[in-house]
């Protein structure tokens, strides 16, 4: 285990060492067959039959595809384990032996490719396999352990999509919820903060009006492709000049669609935007810079109506409750080599693991488990070049096997054992 000090999470462990081919197994098969959010209903197959293989009641279907697993072992605490299992529409490029080949229907009944882009396909098998090693090892902890299997973290929906099923009714309020993502770092090392661990995120639609016309009349036409562009510049002043530098905020348009044929002015165009920021207070003063720009650019180009602006999705703020986070970190700190546990600061992605904690009204701690081989990961650092390794979400990203999903499944059940201990008083 690359440990030299004993803990009471050992025990749990025992046999890891002999589970991982059957999690790289695992691993390969649900990487090969990723399924698009919603839809992951081969996944939520997979994850109900390991849990009931290893003693856990099982409710399915929470959710829609959501699985809900609970081991009960006694008096003691209830912890939340949590892995999201959605893929992406993304053609896979990694070229690997296991790499997916399928392509799903969206929800517009499009054709697309489905890739494991994120590595929703670890943190199903991290936790596939740390619910096996607490079903083997019921003598080394006491409490009752709650295993979630979430759909839909890709969209925004699924924890919430969880929580109007009754979640929060049908089963135990746990003392702590703990969730763990595989990021670009050094395979082996985990990464946590107090406080803010990913920021809040709200993607927009806009739609603007204007009055088509020939294109070689433009006097005739209020043109949406010149009122959209004029926006999109304005947008970009808002982190620029209204965010404080000791503040954090992104704005990105990541889509402009207008028109069809060159020679047509278009009586439309749409814009679509994400937001990141790391506080409520900014959140609140860039969104409505957004509809303040939005709504004046358009009232300058004469826009024979408002623009309308649309909330595709939102992810909450995710806080790691700060005397939860030390309980974990100090947790790693005994079991971990000093330089695998590292600190960092707050991610500029979301995740909506944060609605769990925020909502039950308990604490929540999520941390990141590196990805990258170790070598690779230092010779792009000595040469300036981390920003060209593939990142969460690049047809490229593939985390290394080992010993990411070992690692994964060790702060699992180390940060688990935190609150599960048969050895610690619980308070």
């Amino acid at each position: 285990m690359n440990n030299t000090n004993a803990t009471t999470s050992e025990p749990v462990l025992k046999s890891l060492k002999q589970l991982i081919p059957d999690l790289e197994a695992l691993y390969k098969d649900v990487h090969a067959h990723p399924e698009l959010s919603m839809q992951e209903t081969r996944t939520a197959g997979l994850a109900a039959d390991r849990l009931r293989a290893a003693g856990f009641e099982v409710t399915t279907g929470v959710g829609k595809t959501g699985v809900v697993g609970l081991l009960r072992n006694g008096a003691g605490p209830t912890v939340m384990l949590r892995a999201d299992m959605d893929a992406l529409p993304i053609e896979e490029a990694t070229g690997l032996p296991y790499a997916s080949k399928v392509k799903m229907k969206d929800r517009k009944g499009t054709t697309v490719p489905v890739g494991h882009m994120c590595g929703h396909d670890m943190h199903v098998t991290w936790l596939a396999g740390a619910t096996t090693l607490f079903g083997q090892a019921r003598e080394d902890w006491r409490g009752t352990l709650m295993a979630v299997f979430q759909p839909a973290e890709e969209t925004a929906e699924g924890a919430q999509a969880m929580i109007d099923d009754g979640l929060f009714k049908r089963f135990p309020e746990p003392d702590v919820i703990l969730g763990q993502h595989v990021m670009v770092g050094p395979a082996g090392a985990v990464a946590g903060r107090t406080g803010a661990i990913t920021s809040a995120a709200d993607s927009l639609q806009i739609r603007l009006f204007g009055r088509g016309a020939h294109g070689s009349m433009p006097q005739a036409s209020i043109d949406p492709v010149v009122m959209a562009a004029a926006t999109v510049m304005r947008l970009q002043t808002i982190v620029s000049r209204e965010v404080a530098a000791a503040e954090a905020a992104v704005v990105t348009v990541g889509a402009l669609q207008a028109g069809t044929k060159e020679n047509v002015i278009p009586d439309e165009a749409i814009v679509k935007l994400n937001v990141r920021t790391f506080d409520e207070n900014v959140r609140k003063r860039v969104l409505t810079a957004i509809q303040r720009i939005v709504n004046a650019e358009a009232a300058a180009s004469g826009a024979p109506r408002p623009p309308e602006i649309t909330t595709l999705d939102h992810y909450p703020l995710n806080v790691n409750d700060a005397n939860a986070t030390m309980r974990v970190v100090d947790a790693f700190r005994r079991h971990f080599p000093a330089e695998r546990v590292r600190q960092t600061g707050p991610a500029p992605a979301s995740e909506d693991f944060g609605s769990f904690g925020t909502e039950w009204h308990v604490p929540s701690v999520f941390w990141f488990v590196g990805g990258t081989d170790a070598d690779v990961y230092s010779q792009a650092k000595k040469a300036g070049r981390l920003n060209e390794l593939p990142v969460n979400h690049s047809p490229l990203f593939a985390p290394v096997l080992h010993p990411t999903l070992a690692t994964g499944v060790e702060t699992l059940v180390i940060a688990a054992q935190a609150w599960l201990s048969a050895q610690q008083t619980v308070h």
